[in-house]
C-alpha cells in the first residue's frame, strides 16, 4: 500500500484568517412568498420497480376561507382578550391589526367603544353595543328556564297632577303621614313602600306631580308593572295628568285611574270621566277597558276596591321572575347619610339581593354591607319586586341608573374605565369669569351675552337631577346657564372653592351649607341661594334673568348653635339644650333646625333662657335653652340657625 500524500496545512495571508466562515442560511420564506417566485419542490416518485425518480411539482398556496359573519356584543371598556375570545381570534392579530393603525396597546388594556367596533367589523363581526348592565341580563335571559320563574308582587306608580291626592291617597292606604312632612305640602322626592292585602305584596312607588319633576315620573314609569292615575273629582284633567297618561302608554302598562276627592261638595266625577273617555281612557262601565274607581282618601272610600282592582289587572299580565339570578334592578332614589355614607333606595327587579353581593351601578362599584326595608328594618336579602336601602356604596349614584351583580373583578374595571371617562369629561369643561344674580342685572343692561355657571346641591339625587334639567331650560338669548357640577349633600369647602374659581352661583336645595363653607364664600364673594321649594328656584331665575334685583327677602344671618342636650317639660314641650356657636340667638328670631347638613324644620323660637332667667338674647361662648315652636323632634348634634328677613325693594325692569 502506497503511503497517503503528505498535504502541508495552508499559509496564512497578512490580514486574511485561515479558515472563513460559511454565510448564513437564509431565513426559509413562507409559502406563499415561495409560490409567487414560482419555485418548484422536488418529491420522490416510484415510475418502475426498483426505480425512484425525482419529480418537480410547483407549490400551490392554500387558499383561507373567508371568515362567517359572528354576531358580537361589545360593551363599554372591553379588553383585547375579551374581544378576541368574542370574535373567536387569536389575540395577537386583534394587537396587529390595532398596530396597523398606529395603536399600541397590550392584551388587557380597555378599548373605547368607537375602536372595538371597528376591530370586530375588520374580522367579519356583526356588532351590537349594549352597557354591561344590559349585557349581564341577556346573558341571564337566555339561560333562563320556566320552571326557575315564580310569581312576584306587583310594582304600581301612583301618578297625577300636583295637589290632586296622590300623596295622601298612599297615607291613608299605608296609614301614614308623608305629605305633611314636605316642603310646600307637595311631594318633592320619590319613594317606594309595600302595602299587604289579603297575604298578598303591592309595591308602591310615589312620583312628584308638579311639571318640573317629569324625568322623575318617566323614571318611575319604567320600572313599573301597572299605574294607577289619581285625578281630583274637582279639578279634572290638568296638564302634568295629560304626562302622566303619555308616560305610562309609552311604557305600555295598564292604567288604573282613581277619581279622588269625591268627597267634596264641588265634585264631578261623571265629568272627569267624559274628559278620560275623550283622551282615549274608555271607562268599564261605559264599555271601554279602563278600570275607574271612584274614591277619597280623606274618608277613606272605596280603597279596598281600588287595591282588589289593582291584584286584578296585574294577575292579566302573569308577572314572573327568577329568585335565583344574579340580582339587578333600578335606583329610585339616593343620598348621603353622615352616619352611614352613600345610601340609594332601589327596585329588586329581578333575582335575589344578598347582604355581601358585589354589585355596578353606573360609576359606582359597592358591596352590600345591610339592607333596610321601607319600614327602616334590616333583612338579609330582598326578593324581586322589593324597595330596599342599600349601604356599602363607594359614592353616590345617579338616580335610574341600573344597577346589576357581577363579578368583583369585572365590576372594579367596568367603574374605573366610566370613571375616568366622566374625569376627561369634567375637565374639558370651561370655567367662566365670577358673578352674582345681584350683579346679572347691571350686565344685562350693558347689552352683553353672558354664561352663568351654577353649582347644585341638593338633599336626594332626584332633586339634583331635576334642578340639572330645570334650570337650563331658563337660558335666553342675553344669558346662558350652564351646569357645572351638581351632586349630594351638604355644601363644602369643595363646593365654594370649585364656585369661587369658576365664577358660579351655589343653588342649595334643602340643604345647608357647613361654618367652614360658608365663612369661605363670604371671604371668596360666592353667592350661595338656598331654597326648599321648587318654585322659588325658577322664579328667582326668571328674576334675575329678566333683570330684576335680587329676591323680595333678603336672609340675615345672625347665629349657629348646637344642641347638646334635650329635656321635656310638661306643658312646654321639647327644651334644647345649647351652645352658642357664633353670633347670637334671638328670642322670636327666625330658627331653622339642621340635622345633618339638612334642614327638616323652619321655625320661631319660642322661649329662649340663661340658667333660670329668661333671655332677649344669648351670645357666642355661652349656654342656654332653645324651645322651637310647634317642633318636638329636636335630637343631640342638630345645628339651630338663627336669621332674619328683611324686605327689599325690587328694581325697575329692563326695557
Amino acid at each position: 500500500m502506497l503511503p497517503l500524500p503528505v498535504v502541508p496545512p495552508p499559509k496564512a495571508e497578512p490580514g486574511k484568517p485561515i479558515y472563513e466562515r460559511k454565510p448564513a442560511a437564509r431565513a426559509r420564506p413562507t409559502l406563499e412568498k415561495r409560490f409567487e417566485e414560482g419555485e418548484r419542490k422536488l418529491h420522490p416518485v416510484r415510475t418502475r420497480p426498483g426505480v425512484t425518480e425525482r419529480r418537480a411539482t410547483r407549490i400551490e398556496p392554500v387558499a383561507q376561507p373567508p371568515r362567517p359573519p359572528r354576531d358580537v356584543t361589545i360593551t363599554e371598556g372591553i379588553t383585547v382578550r375579551e374581544l378576541a375570545e368574542k370574535l373567536d381570534v387569536r389575540a395577537k392579530d386583534v394587537l396587529k391589526e390595532l398596530l396597523d393603525r398606529g395603536v399600541f396597546a397590550s392584551i388587557n388594556q380597555a378599548l373605547d367603544v368607537p375602536t372595538a367596533t371597528s376591530l370586530a367589523e375588520a374580522f367579519s363581526g356583526i356588532v351590537s353595543v349594549v352597557s354591561f348592565e344590559e349585557e349581564v341580563v341577556q346573558e341571564v335571559t337566555k339561560e333562563e328556564k320556566k320552571e326557575n320563574l315564580e310569581a312576584r308582587p306587583p310594582v304600581v306608580t301612583v301618578m297625577g297632577h300636583v295637589d290632586h291626592g296622590k300623596t295622601s291617597l298612599l297615607d291613608a292606604i299605608r296609614q301614614t303621614d308623608v305629605a305633611a312632612g314636605e316642603a310646600g305640602g307637595i311631594t318633592q322626592h320619590i319613594g317606594a313602600s309595600v302595602v299587604s292585602v289579603d297575604g298578598r305584596r303591592i309595591v308602591f312607588i310615589d312620583t312628584p306631580g308638579h311639571e318640573a319633576f317629569t324625568r322623575m315620573r318617566a323614571r318611575g314609569a319604567k320600572v313599573t308593572d301597572l299605574v294607577v292615575l289619581v285625578v281630583a273629582a274637582d279639578d279634572g284633567i290638568m296638564p302634568q295628568t295629560l304626562e302622566a297618561i303619555d308616560h305610562a302608554r309609552a311604557a305600555s302598562v295598564p292604567i288604573v285611574v282613581a277619581i279622588n276627592k269625591v268627597d267634596k261638595p264641588e265634585a264631578q266625577p261623571e265629568r272627569v270621566k267624559r274628559q278620560l273617555a275623550d283622551r282615549g281612557l274608555m271607562p268599564e262601565e261605559w264599555g271601554g277597558d279602563t278600570v275607574v274607581v271612584e274614591v277619597s282618601a280623606r274618608e277613606k272610600k272605596n280603597l279596598d276596591k281600588l287595591l282588589e282592582m289593582i291584584l286584578l289587572v296585574a294577575d292579566l299580565r302573569e308577572l314572573h321572575a327568577n329568585p335565583k339570578a344574579p340580582a339587578s334592578g333600578t335606583v329610585l332614589e339616593s343620598r348621603v347619610d353622615r352616619g352611614r355614607g352613600p345610601v340609594a333606595t332601589v327596585l329588586v327587579q329581578n333575582g335575589t339581593l344578598h347582604t355581601g353581593d358585589v354589585f355596578i351601578v353606573g360609576a359606582v362599584y359597592g358591596k352590600v354591607r345591610a339592607l333596610f326595608d321601607d319600614h327602616g328594618h334590616a333583612v338579609k336579602k330582598a326578593d324581586p319586586s322589593t324597595p330596599v336601602e342599600v349601604l356599602g356604596l363607594q359614592g353616590v349614584p345617579e338616580a335610574g341608573d341600573q344597577f346589576q351583580v357581577a363579578d368583583e373583578a369585572k365590576a372594579r374595571h367596568i367603574v374605573d374605565y366610566r370613571q375616568t371617562k366622566l374625569r376627561e369629561a369634567s375637565l374639558a369643561r370651561s370655567a367662566g369669569t365670577r358673578i352674582t344674580l345681584d350683579q346679572l342685572h347691571e350686565q344685562l343692561k350693558s347689552g352683553e351675552t353672558k354664561e352663568l355657571p351654577i353649582v347644585i346641591k341638593a338633599d336626594v339625587q332626584g332633586s339634583v337631577e331635576v334642578l340639572s334639567e330645570l334650570l337650563p331650560k331658563q337660558s335666553t338669548d342675553q344669558v346662558k346657564l350652564k351646569i357645572i357640577h351638581a351632586s349630594v349633600g351638604a355644601v363644602t369647602e369643595t363646593d365654594v372653592l370649585l364656585a369661587s374659581a369658576s365664577g358660579a352661583i351655589i343653588y342649595a336645595f334643602n340643604v345647608r351649607p357647613d361654618r367652614k363653607a360658608s365663612d369661605l364664600a363670604q371671604r371668596e364673594n360666592v353667592d350661595i341661594r338656598m331654597h326648599s321649594i321648587i318654585y322659588e328656584v325658577t322664579d328667582e331665575i326668571k328674576k334675575a334673568m329678566a333683570g330684576l334685583l335680587e329676591p323680595v327677602y333678603k336672609e340675615t344671618h345672625l347665629g349657629r348653635a348646637e344642641v347638646r342636650d334635650t329635656f321635656r317639660i310638661k306643658g312646654v314641650g321639647m327644651i334644647a339644650g345649647c351652645y352658642v356657636l357664633d353670633g347670637i340667638v334671638k328670642r322670636d328670631a327666625e330658627v331653622r333646625v339642621v340635622r345633618e347638613g339638612v334642614v327638616i324644620y323652619t321655625g320661631r323660637v319660642s322661649s329662649l333662657r340663661r340658667f333660670k332667667e329668661d333671655a332677649n338674647e344669648v351670645r357666642s361662648g355661652f349656654e342656654c335653652g332653645v324651645g322651637v315652636s310647634n317642633f318636638n323632634d329636636i335630637k343631640v348634634g342638630d345645628v339651630l340657625e338663627c336669621f332674619s328677613m328683611q324686605k327689599q325693594i325690587l328694581a325697575e325692569a329692563t326695557a
